[in-house]
C-alpha cells in the first residue's frame, strides 16, 4: 500500500478516496477543495521556484521496490510517478476529492479508446517520451514492461491486473499459460493479447473492463528490455521521468538520491512539464518516527525542506492538532489531517486456520477499540466492518459483522465469553497462533492488545515483530509467514473491483489470507464482468459481507492519517499543503522549495 505508513499497513493506492482534507485550518474544516488559509507554512500566494532539495524522511531502511512492475503502495506510487517513472494515464493533481481522482493522460495522447464492449483498449504513445539515456520510449517498451508481470517467480509483490485481465489462457492450476519474458513459455499467447502498431498499443481482455484506463496506472509502465536485469532491475531502474536515480543505498542511514534527468523532455509531459521544481530529492532511511516528528515540527536547517513519509506519532497529535478538524496555529498550512483511503484489518491465513468458527472467535475476541485508541483514538478513524470503505461510494454497504452476523452483537472491546462459545462450537481447542506485524513502538503496543484480548478467550498468541521494510517479504513467504497479521487496503480506483479481487483471490496478487474458494472466485468473476454499475455495486457489497462471514480478515478501522511538512515546503497553486486523494499522499509533482526560509 504501501506507503505513507511505516510498514504496519498495506497502504495501497486509492483513487476512491473522498479525502476530507483538513490541512491548515485554524477553525472548522472546509471541503476538500478548500484546504485552508495561507500561513507561515502555506504558499502565501508565492510563485513556485525552481531549485533546492526536498528531503523525504522515512523510518524504513529501504523502499519495498523501485521496480515499476512491483511498486504497489500508495506513497511509493505517488513519489515515483512524480519523479522517475511514468504511466499511460495518471490522476489530476488536486486536493478536491473528485478532481484529484480524475484521470489525465500521461505517456498516452488521451485516455484510451475501447471497442464497443470494452474488451479491447488502445492507447497511442505521445511524441518525445525518452529514457534517461536519450533513446525513445517505444510501444514495445510498454509491452515488455507489462510482460514482466507474468514472470511471477521473479517479479512479484506488485499489481497483477495484467494477469487477471489480459486475454491469455490459464493452466489447470489457475495460473497463466504465459510465464513471462524470461522463460518465454507462452510468448505467442501474450503477443496475441498485447499488440503494437507503431506508437499504438492495444490490449485484448478476457472480459469487459469499462474502466481499464484506470488499470494502466498500475504495473503497465515501460521497461527497456536491454536494460532489464530481472529481479535486480529495481536496484536502479531506468528513468523516463524528470528525475533519475543518482544513488540508492539501503539500510539505516542510507538514502535514495534523485537528480534531474537531462534527457527528460517537458514538452512530452503535460502532467509534470511545468513543474519538476526541486533540483534534487533525498530520501533518508532509518529515521526514528518520534525523531522524524520532532525534526519536522522544529524545521531547522535542511529539515525546513523535509516531508514526512509516514504519520505523526500518536503522542504528538495533540501538539499539532486541536482536534482532527483543526490544526494548532503554529502548524497551520503544513499539517494535514485526512480521512485516508485505507481500510485496516488483520489478515487471517485460512489454510493455517481452516476452521471458520475459530476465525470467528478470533474476530469476536479482538479488542478493536483498544487498537483504535492505541493508533490515536479520534485521530485514527472509525471502527470498520469490512474491507470496502464508505468513501468509495456506491460499492459500500454495512456488513452487519458486529451487530448480528455471528448471532449476537459484538462489543467494540471484544467479547471473550462469546469467543469461548464459538471455540467450543468449533470442536477444536483454541490454537497457538503467530501474529506478524511491522515493528514500531505503536506496533509493539498493538501486538500487546491483540495478545491480551485473544488470550482472554483461550488462544495463545506469539507476536512476531518484523522490520518494516521486510514485512511483506515475510508474510508472502509461506515458510516465514505466521497465522495472522496486520494489513490494510485502499482501492486502486473508485470501484471495489480493486478491493475484493486483489485481496481475496490468488490471481488478484495480494491474497495474504491465502483464500482460494471456487464459489467465491466464481462470484468475483461474475461481478467483474457485470457492466451495469448499480448491479455490480450490489455484488461487491454481497461479496464483502461473505468475506466477513468467513472471516478471511478481521476489520479494525477505516483510517484517518495525519502528516506534516517543513516550513519551507510549498505546493504549486495552493495556499497550504494537502493530501492528494488519488493516493492518499503528498502531491509530489507539485511540491517546491521556498529557499527564503
Amino acid at each position: 500500500m504501501v506507503r505513507r505508513h511505516p510498514g504496519w499497513v498495506r497502504a495501497l493506492t486509492a483513487g476512491a478516496a473522498a479525502a476530507l482534507v483538513l490541512a491548515a485550518c485554524g477553525g472548522p474544516s472546509g471541503s476538500a477543495s478548500e484546504p485552508g488559509a495561507s500561513s507561515s507554512g502555506g504558499t502565501g500566494g508565492s510563485e513556485p521556484q525552481k531549485g533546492g532539495t526536498i528531503f523525504v524522511l522515512k523510518s524504513a531502511d529501504k523502499y519495498n521496490y523501485l521496480d515499476p512492475q512491483r511498486v504497489y503502495t500508495g506513497e511509493d506510487l505517488a513519489f515515483f510517478y512524480a519523479t522517475f517513472q511514468r504511466a499511460l494515464t495518471t490522476y489530476i493533481l488536486s486536493p478536491d476529492a473528485t478532481e484529484g481522482t480524475t484521470l489525465t493522460p500521461d505517456m498516452a495522447t488521451d485516455l484510451g479508446t475501447p471497442n464497443e464492449d470494452a474488451t479491447e483498449w488502445s492507447f497511442t504513445l505521445r511524441d518525445g517520451v525518452t529514457w534517461e539515456d536519450g533513446t525513445d520510449v517505444t510501444c514495445e517498451d510498454i509491452k515488455y514492461g507489462v510482460s514482466r508481470t507474468f514472470a511471477t517467480d521473479v517479479i512479484n509483490g506488485g499489481p497483477t491486473y495484467a494477469i487477471a485481465y489480459l486475454d491469455i489462457p490459464t493452466a489447470d492450476d489457475g495460473t497463466s499459460k504465459y510465464k513471462g519474458p524470461y522463460s518465454g513459455e507462452g510468448q505467442d499467447l501474450f503477443d496475441k493479447a498485447v499488440l503494437c502498431d507503431g506508437k499504438t498499443i492495444t490490449f485484448k481482455l478476457n472480459h469487459p473492463v469499462p474502466d481499464f484506463n484506470y488499470t494502466v496506472t498500475l504495473g503497465f509502465s515501460a521497461v527497456k528490455e536491454s536494460a532489464d536485469t530481472g529481479e535486480s532491475y529495481g536496484d536502479k531502474p531506468l528513468s523516463d521521468g524528470p528525475y533519475k536515480i543518482e544513488s540508492y543505498e539501503t539500510g539505516n542511514g542510507g538514502s535514495l538520491v534523485l537528480v534531474r534527468n537531462e534527457n527528460w523532455n517537458p514538452d512530452s509531459d503535460p502532467f509534470r512539464g511545468e513543474m519538476a521544481f526541486p533540483d534534487k530529492w533525498i530520501a533518508q532511511f532509518g529515521v526514528e518516527e518520534a525523531v522524524m516528528d520532532q525534526r519536522i515540527m522544529e524545521s531547522q536547517g535542511d529539515d525546513a525542506f523535509a516531508i514526512q513519509y509516514g504519520q505523526i506519532q500518536t503522542q504528538n497529535l495533540n501538539t499539532v492538532f486541536v482536534d482532527p478538524q483543526t490544526v494548532q496555529p503554529q502548524f497551520e498550512g503544513r499539517a494535514i489531517s485526512t480521512f485516508d483511503p485505507y481500510s485496516l484489518y488483520l489478515w487471517v491465513n485460512v489454510n493455517k486456520i481452516p476452521n471458520v468458527k475459530i476465525r470467528q472467535a478470533m474476530a469476536v475476541a479482538l479488542n478493536r477499540e483498544g487498537l483504535r485508541l492505541n493508533a490515536g483514538g479520534v485521530f485514527a478513524g472509525e471502527l470498520g466492518d469490512g474491507v470496502i470503505k464508505p468513501n468509495i461510494g456506491q460499492d459500500y454497504a454495512p456488513t452487519g459483522m458486529w451487530t448480528d452476523m455471528f448471532g449476537e452483537a459484538v462489543p467494540d472491546e471484544g467479547d471473550p465469553d462469546f469467543a469461548k462459545q464459538l471455540i467450543e462450537e468449533s470442536g477444536e481447542p483454541a490454537p497457538t497462533l503467530q501474529y506478524d506485524y511491522a515493528q514500531s513502538p505503536e506496533g509493539d503496543q498493538a501486538a500487546a492488545i491483540v495478545k491480551e484480548s485473544l488470550e482472554a478467550a483461550g488462544f495463545t498468541i506469539k507476536p512476531n515483530p518484523i522490520e518494516p521494510g521486510d514485512y511483506y517479504g515475510v508474510v508472502f513467504d509461506p515458510d516465514q509467514a505466521g497465522d495472522f497479521g496486520t494489513n490494510g487496503w485502499g482501492p486502486d480506483w473508485p470501484n471495489a473491483s480493486t478491493v475484493i479481487p486483489p485481496i481475496f483471490t490468488l490471481k488478484g496478487g495480494w491474497d495474504v489470507s491465502q483464500v482460494d474458494d471456487k464459489d467465491f472466485n466464481a462470484q468475483v468473476d461474475d461481478a467483474l464482468s457485470t457492466l451495469d454499475r448499480a448491479e455490480q455495486a450490489k455484488k461487491w457489497q454481497d461479496l464483502n459481507k461473505l468475506a466477513m462471514q468467513n472471516v478471511y480478515v478481521i476489520p479494525t478501522r477505516f483510517g484517518m492519517a495525519q502528516f506534516m511538512g517543513g516550513t519551507g515546503i510549498r505546493v504549486a497553486g495552493q495556499d497550504a499543503l494537502y493530501a492528494w486523494p488519488a493516493y492518499g499522499s503528498w502531491p509530489y509533482a507539485a511540491l517546491w522549495v521556498d529557499q527564503s526560509q
